[in-house]
């Protein structure tokens, strides 16, 4: 069994709901009949006994499918290693609801053992275990059996005590991480109450992006022995890689080479920063310069547009002002859009055309989105092999993709990857777990980062960064991972070390 976190040292692949069942059903064609079931109770009982040892009343809902039948093979466990037990079953009643065949054999041993199957959770318990829908299940109060799952899972909520979720959170969407509007009020882990989830056989993409980190709280996982079963076939089959330190870290200079020089670490170019008699956004673009200069680029540029009243950052006076017909456009990694306002969409043919080594970000990507001629560049660019990085937020990837905010966040993975393959660039879709997409690969999930991060400003610091890694010599797509992982982590070590105080972007290199 394994904590993953946003340390862990290895990229760790996601399976889907289809992905999921594919990889059950070859390691169930490997083993006894029931085994897997068997696996998955003896592993939630362990963590259940871990998470809250001195339990002594334990709840344990189950649903109508193979989820409740993990629940039912983890009350045997618990009820054999003295806690009391109280299982609750949505088809217990006048009319049993027939259950899948692994399911209704753990449901016969959990009642030969004599775990008590009542019908009203106990009024007081000291852990509740959510095994009502697992993979693939979706709430809907019309539904037979779903009103009563919608209490119980409100119960456990008031209650305040600690919940563990066997596989998903009931109501999350494994393949997106959208929740179901039915939980908003009862599933989310607030932080008063401890919530761990335990993802067998696969980690779910889900439980890492949109509302899923917020509703599964802590994420445990144990395979089941299907790595070993299986072996290359399980990362093979992969929908979505969870980044670990592997692809996270970044190369310190320490372990260059003594004869380096400020020109071995790249030059980045930041244009944007616009300033006229209405709009004065020079802070955006200073802070992805900032940000490239403490993420170890050589030299740091900055080419303000309109008419600026800054020519020197004095708080950071290695940064060097061009005119943008100044900029060596050709020979810098170019981080366009910072604060660049309507002005932007004047230099986006000349960056385009001219800059091997390209971010877009902000009102970049707005230009883009409102002009097709510019769409057409964007896109040429990987035919003449250069690399191209887009940071949309989500309702800037709506604007590309000429659909709505809600949308995108519906389908975070399948909207980056399809603003991957429209543009022919790697695409950073920034929120809760950021996806990094490219064209051809398996797109990757950020671990890190929190809410300290929602505030003006960290996508510019972002921006600066990625564009510091490729001008030290990574592919766009290394770099965008590396860079996002890194953003996160600050505000993880933020959070650690000066818990509530707030995060400003200013303040995420000091």
């Amino acid at each position: 069994m394994q904590h993953i976190t946003r340390l862990n040292p290895h990229t760790l692949p996601l399976h889907g709901v289809a992905a999921s069942r594919n990889l059950e059903q070859q390691a169930a064609a490997l083993l006894p009949a029931h085994t897997l079931m068997q696996r998955a109770g003896l592993s939630v009982a362990r963590l259940a006994l871990a998470m809250a040892p001195h339990a002594r009343t334990i709840w344990i809902a189950c649903g109508p499918g193979n989820n409740g039948g993990d629940g039912f093979e983890a009350a045997v466990h618990l009820h054999q290693w003295g806690k009391t037990v109280h299982l609750t079953w949505t088809g217990l009643g006048p009319t049993q609801a027939a259950l899948p065949p692994d399911a209704r054999a753990a449901r016969d041993k959990a009642l030969a053992a004599g775990v008590p199957m009542v019908n009203e959770p106990p009024a007081q318990f000291d852990l509740c275990i959510d095994a009502l829908l697992g993979l693939g299940g979706r709430l809907d109060a019309s539904r037979a059996g779903n009103a009563l799952m919608l209490d119980w899972l409100a119960r456990m909520q008031a209650s305040g005590a600690p919940r563990l979720s066997v596989d998903l959170p009931t109501g999350l969407d494994a393949d997106t991480g959208v929740a179901s509007d039915l939980i908003a009020a009862c599933a989310v882990s607030t932080g008063a109450t401890a919530h761990f989830t335990l993802s067998l056989l696969s980690l779910k993409p889900g439980l890492f992006t949109a509302q899923g980190r917020d509703h599964a709280g802590q994420v445990w996982f144990d395979d089941l022995g299907a790595g070993a079963l299986l072996g290359e076939a399980v990362g093979s089959s992969a929908n979505a890689w969870l980044l670990g330190a592997d692809q996270g870290g970044t190369v310190s200079k320490l372990t260059q080479a003594h004869a380096s020089h400020k020109g071995s670490f790249g030059d980045v170019a930041v244009l944007g920063g616009e300033s006229t008699a209405t709009s004065h956004m020079a802070g955006a673009a200073l802070l992805a310069a900032r940000a490239a200069l403490h993420a170890g680029a050589g030299r740091v540029y900055v080419a303000l547009l309109g008419s600026p009243a800054v020519s020197v950052d004095l708080l950071q006076p290695e940064l060097m002002f061009r005119n943008i017909a100044a900029v060596d456009l050709a020979h810098s990694v170019v981080v366009c859009g910072c604060g660049g306002g309507t002005l932007v969409a004047g230099v986006l043919p000349k960056v385009l055309q001219e800059a091997p080594r390209l971010l877009l970000d902000a009102d970049a990507l707005n230009a883009i989105a409102q002009d097709a001629a510019v769409q057409t560049l964007l896109t040429e660019r990987h035919v003449r092999g250069w690399a191209t990085v887009l940071t949309p937020h989500p309702l800037e990837a709506a604007r590309l993709l000429g659909t709505s905010a809600a949308s995108v966040q519906a389908q975070r993975l399948g909207s980056a990857q399809t603003l991957a393959e429209r543009f022919a660039c790697v695409v950073v879709l920034k929120g809760s777990g950021s996806i990094i997409a490219a064209p051809g690969l398996v797109p990757r999930i950020n671990p890190t980062g929190n809410a300290l991060l929602a505030t003006a400003g960290t996508g510019d610091v972002l921006a600066g960064m990625v564009g510091a890694a490729i001008a030290r010599g990574q592919s766009a797509h290394a770099a965008a991972c590396s860079a996002v992982y890194a953003h996160g982590q600050v505000a993880d070590v933020w959070a650690e070390q000066r818990g509530e105080r707030a995060l400003t972007a200013s303040g995420m290199w000091g």
